[in-house]
């Protein structure tokens, strides 16, 4: 088998024209129960190629496992040979080559993602062991559907894979309350970088369960996860609430996410920064949810400068819940403002009455909706929620996607930036970044949304900040189709600058899917941890074979 393989490890180009010769000897010497592709064929399904779409690096093979078995054959073999790396792909949602191995095998984890999906019960506690090739949306549906349950924390697009996300952290608007992803999972079956099947937990291999948690890939590949699970709300309720001022923005997201009991607040906060104009994609048109919503800019103080902020929250709630505890909009509703305490809000139809005077005034105490609203400094009037089902508020990028793939932008470059900055430095990156160097908007989304530290476990490989509120944020540029690689670069150089702003200003911050090209880069990110995690990775994967496109070690050669 090792003999074989070896013969497909490209020493120079002349020896890379030959790497596709005799596929069905080595297929048979790996005795992998899945399949292989060499040549052409690995890279038909762009494993050379990421979202990013920044870089391209070919495979010398592309591996699609039937499961843990295949994968740790493949590692074993590379371990024995001189220069073989091996990458673990997902969805190839990476943006700056993560999961790519430059003439080495990459790992389709997707063909693994039903080798696994059951609902188990421990100490009381409901989880699902599921595949770590299995992507979350197919997770949401199966739950929610065949068992009325769902994981605690997501990603804001579910077309990503368990393994993928619990490599990074997995983040999005309810992490707030429970953590990212990584703290809501018990038990992981890895494959580590000496091709050893090993299942870890809190309390059984620890140090490799902590480890791989956010360890971008670098000890082992995740081939199962047991994750936690709730039950599903049938609804949600989500609102945009938009905001002139930066101070009040911060202030109304920090007092959601400090609240401590579940229903003092909503079930998700994130938010975004927008352009104070009519410009349909940065602009006060990407605002509203529904397309008979209209943003009107009358509302607007004067005192509104080049951005503005707006507040996204979603409250769950089910179909058997009274109508007066969640004042549902799906019931026709109509809008009304209480002048006496300058709050606008939506109320069923049915119950207004005929006087405009009292609809004026009507209030609801018991709402648990208006309740959380009053408590905030929106800009009156500029407040637009829907009722969705909660399937669909989590599928809600996915008609993004969508959008995205018809105009062409979803298969261009993607020079994205995702940040941890600390609350006490946000308001500086406020005036800095969004107000001056990106005033203009980005073609996409800015998200910015506050984060809890104590939600995190420092025994895993994710940094952040020190401080406890620390802010996501998320530039996630779309730029038109068939820009030119100049213009691309002049966007990744913006990038760069903003992190070279916050390290020359002494920002506490940390990059979020880290993108360094030197030791002296990672060792900086990972400060004090830097040691584990170089120790780590020498327990774990000794000949630096996993995860090459992370571009944190170089593989280290057999040869003496």
């Amino acid at each position: 088998m090792i003999a074989c393989l070896g013969r497909f490890v490209p020493e120079n180009d002349v020896e890379s024209r030959a790497e596709n010769d005799d596929v069905s000897t080595i297929c048979k010497s790996l005795g992998l129960k899945g399949s292989i592709d060499f040549g052409v064929g690995a890279t038909n399904g762009s494993a050379d190629k990421d979202f990013g779409g920044m870089y391209s690096y070919k495979p010398l093979a592309v591996i699609r496992p039937s499961g843990a078995d295949d994968v740790a054959v493949v590692i074993k073999a590379a371990h024995l040979q001189s220069n073989l790396t091996v990458a673990a792909r997902g969805n190839g949602h990476s943006i700056n080559g993560q999961a790519m191995a430059d003439r080495g095998l990459v790992i389709d984890m997707g063909s693994t993602g039903d080798s696994h999906f059951e609902i188990v019960k421990v100490k009381g506690s409901t989880y699902l062991d599921v595949s770590g090739g299995a992507l979350w949306e197919d997770v949401l549906k199966r739950c929610v559907e065949d068992f009325g349950l769902a994981p605690r924390s997501w990603t804001d697009y579910l077309r990503l894979t368990v393994g993928g996300t619990l490599s990074n952290a997995g983040v999005s608007g309810q992490a707030f309350r429970y953590g990212p992803q990584i703290s809501n999972v018990a038990q992981l079956d890895v494959v580590t970088g000496n091709g050893d099947m090993v299942t870890c937990s809190e309390s059984r291999q620890p140090e490799l369960f902590f480890n791989v948690l956010g360890g971008l890939g670098q000890f082992g590949i995740i081939t199962r996860a047991r994750v936690l699970l709730q039950s599903a709300p049938d609804k949600v309720r989500w609102i945009r609430l938009v905001y002139a001022e930066f101070d009040e923005f911060t202030r109304d997201a920090e007092l959601l996410v400090s609240l401590k009991e579940e229903r003092e607040s909503f079930d998700y906060v994130e938010g975004f920064v927008f352009v104070n104009s009519d410009d349909t994609v940065n602009g006060w048109p990407s605002v509203p949810l529904d397309p008979a919503q209209v943003f009107d800019p009358a509302h607007l103080p004067q005192t509104a400068g080049s951005v503005l902020y707006c507040l996204e929250v979603a409250l769950h709630y089910n179909n058997s819940d009274p109508r007066s505890a969640v004042d549902a909009v799906d019931a026709k509703c109509v809008s009304f403002e209480d002048v006496d305490h300058g709050f606008s809000s939506w109320v069923p139809q049915r119950i207004v009455p005929a006087d405009s005077d009292k609809v004026k005034r009507l209030r609801f105490q018991g709402h648990v909706v208006d309740r959380l609203l009053e408590r905030l400094g929106f800009v009156s009037k500029l407040n637009f929620p829907v009722d969705v089902s909660y399937v669909d508020f989590l599928l809600r990028v996915k008609l993004v996607e969508e959008h995205a793939r018809a105009n062409g932008m979803w298969d261009s470059p993607h020079p994205w930036l995702n940040m941890f900055v600390s609350k006490s430095n946000l308001a500086e990156f406020n005036r800095a970044v969004f107000n001056e160097i990106l005033k203009d908007g980005i073609n996409g989304p800015m998200l910015v949304y506050p984060l809890l530290r104590s939600k995190w476990d420092d025994r895993t490989s994710v940094m952040v900040p020190e401080e406890e509120i620390f802010y996501l944020v998320a530039l996630l540029r779309f730029p038109p189709p068939h820009e030119d690689g100049a213009s691309i670069k002049k966007l990744v150089d913006q990038n760069r600058g903003i992190v070279q702003y916050c390290k020359d200003r002494g920002f506490d911050f940390k990059l979020f899917f880290p993108h360094y090209k030197s030791e002296e880069e990672w060792k900086c990110h990972f400060g004090d941890r830097w040691t584990r995690f170089r120790d780590s990775k020498k327990a774990f994967d000794p000949k630096h074979i996993l995860a090459p496109g992370q571009k944190i070690f170089s593989r280290i050669s057999n040869e003496p």
